[in-house]
């Protein structure tokens, strides 16, 4: 029997053809599915599912009761709170399927994204590198990179540092308060300086 180097629970299924990379652990009854890629040191909570065409990067936490469907890409170190909702069809109908090719729309989460508890995230956005969602938050457009984002629709209350402190910018530049990255603002985009 070959030995795995990662953990999955008793309680949970790893459908043959799943790629799961080293020292990642995949909690009670969760269900990873044919195809889907999750990375390196990856924690997969309880009552977690994850679609067959999803790629998930390296140190990526997915808290319990989360659906990750297809078409959905989280890069390395993304965070999705507890019960947090991913769609990945714009417009379903039970009586009308939709074409998987043509009509489920790719989502894209940054490197270091934060979605809150039961935030919704529409398909077909991107949400940028190191941002922050409100629990609670929906989604419904683009977010450029370290956006703080909250409410229905989600719209951008402040800025965030990679470190997850809020940033108060002064003549449009930034020095986070505990980590000391820098950062510049020009309208609605952060640009991390240092």
């Amino acid at each position: 029997m070959e030995e795995k180097d990662y953990f999955v629970h008793e309680s949970s299924y790893v459908d043959d053809g799943a790629k799961i990379g080293k020292g990642s652990k995949i909690w009670h009854f969760s269900h990873v599915s044919k195809g889907a890629v999750i990375g390196e040191k990856c924690q997969i909570g309880q009552n977690v599912f994850i679609g067959g065409d999803v790629v998930i990067g390296n140190g990526v936490k997915i808290q319990n009761n989360v659906s990750i469907y297809d078409k959905i890409v989280l890069e390395d170190y993304v965070f999705c709170g507890p019960s947090c909702v991913f769609t990945n069809v714009f417009n379903p109908r039970s009586e009308y399927p939709r074409d998987r090719e043509k009509e489920f729309l790719k989502t894209v989460l940054k490197r270091g994204a934060s979605v809150g508890a039961n935030a919704t995230i529409v398909c077909g956005n991107t949400i940028g590198r190191s941002v922050f969602v409100g629990a609670g938050s929906v989604v419904t457009k683009d977010i450029p990179d370290y956006a703080l984002v909250y409410g229905n629709p989600a719209r951008i209350k402040g800025w965030m540092c990679e470190c997850g402190e809020k940033l108060e910018f002064e003549n449009g530049s930034s020095e986070c308060a505990k980590c000391a990255k820098r950062y510049n603002l020009d309208g609605n985009k952060v640009i991390r300086t240092l």
